[in-house]
């Protein structure tokens, strides 16, 4: 009983990084997971963390063990987020599609969030979550999640990194990475869409007793389906690629972290 008493304020901070990662961390956060199975999941790999690296660390819950507290939720939330922003690039992606298919009033429920998303970014995100779960990825991110351990310690100096801007700045250059993948990921459907509007503009010059808002729905439609089937062997070694890239953001924020604590 002492020695739970003695372990326990290390355990909650365990506790708190690995809760605040799987509230935000893509596949585990999904809302058709319950939440029960969460809350199981990360009590028992705090546990499995606290057995093999928490009996190591003592720490005395005085005054500022709130801020430790506050900083490991941090901590998680940074390590899921970062995870989650590669997975927008999916969504992001399908948006740019079905706002030049003429699908940007048909939203569908997200399985993940609960919200309303693009249709094909919503079929595009069944597909990556597909092919994420045949890569292991969600064993990856779990590895992640422990090997965090090693250079993000619960002793660590996360407030003072985030102050520096170095945590800011590398997260701003991931959204903008994100962003940019997203355009490319969207690109060939969209440039085919832009070629098909301009096809159905210079019909209706040389042939105004066609009606082109009749015809052009039903093309674009028709168009970017053939081409998205005709894409999709292409798109899933897309995903597999921008998955890979996520495991390298992750450690380059790792990286970041020790670089700054080597200083």
């Amino acid at each position: 009983m002492e020695l739970f008493l003695e372990g326990f304020p290390i355990f909650l901070l365990i506790f708190c990084r690995i809760t605040s990662f799987f509230v935000v961390a893509p596949v585990f956060s999904t809302r058709t997971v319950p939440t029960m199975m969460k809350v199981g999941l990360s009590f028992l790999v705090a546990l499995l963390v606290f057995l093999s690296y928490g009996l190591k660390q003592t720490i005395v819950p005085d005054a500022t063990y709130v801020l430790a507290v506050i900083r490991e939720v941090l901590a998680g939330l940074l390590l899921g987020y970062t995870a989650y922003l590669f997975f927008t690039i999916i969504q992001t992606a399908g948006a740019f599609i079905d706002l030049q298919m003429g699908f940007g009033m048909a939203n569908v429920i997200d399985p993940m969030t609960g919200t309303s998303s693009p249709l094909m970014g919503n079929f595009k995100f069944m597909v990556g979550t597909l092919v994420f779960l045949s890569m292991n990825g969600h064993h990856y991110m779990l590895s992640a999640l422990l090997k965090s351990y090693e250079w993000i310690p619960i002793s660590n100096e996360l407030f003072t990194r985030i102050y520096e801007g170095s945590i800011s700045e590398f997260l701003l250059r991931t959204f903008a990475d994100t962003f940019m993948l997203a355009l490319q990921l969207s690109a060939p459907l969209v440039v085919a869409m832009f070629l098909v509007d301009a096809g159905l503009g210079l019909l209706a010059k040389t042939a105004p007793q066609y009606n082109v808002f009749v015809i052009g729905a039903p093309l674009k439609i028709m168009i970017g389906f053939l081409l998205l089937a005709a894409l999709m062997p292409g798109m899933i070694d897309l995903f597999e690629n921008i998955f890979t890239l996520m495991f390298d953001a992750l450690e380059k924020l790792f990286g970041i972290v020790q670089a700054r604590a080597e200083q």
